[in-house]
């Protein structure tokens, strides 16, 4: 088990990682952030995609879909943003929110060790 420090270290070691942060979509907080710069607050960010999980959350519901959602990805010119609800242990209303590169990363690789590090999480 790794905890949520140790979690991050791991993201921001992803090809092409610009950001990472931990975020609790009831409130949209964040319980820890790496990386980001003056055009990328990863907290603002953050908080701002926590609408994004729970709108897709509540179409779910509406639909009574029972697929459970791995991850969401938002494609810009420059740059992949990658979120991911957590499943395991204590994971309730978390995510892993990723901002990467889109000419360094390797989007499948990306999300391969984000779920990776989504199961070491000690939260």
């Amino acid at each position: 088990m790794a905890s949520i420090e140790v979690s991050l270290k791991e993201a921001m070691n992803i090809d092409g990682a610009l950001g990472v942060a931990l975020v609790d979509s009831g409130s949209g907080l964040t319980l820890g952030v790496l990386g980001g710069s003056p055009e990328l607050d990863m907290s603002v960010a953050a908080a701002g995609n926590t609408d994004v999980v729970r709108a897709k959350q509540r179409t779910l519901e509406m639909l009574g879909l029972p697929d459970r959602i791995e991850d969401f990805l938002i494609t810009m010119d420059s740059q992949y943003h990658l979120i991911r609800p957590l499943q395991t242990r204590g994971g309730g209303s978390l995510f892993l929110y990723l901002a990467l590169s889109k000419s360094r990363a390797n989007l499948g690789l990306a999300r391969l060790r984000l779920s990776r590090i989504e199961a070491d999480l000690e939260v």
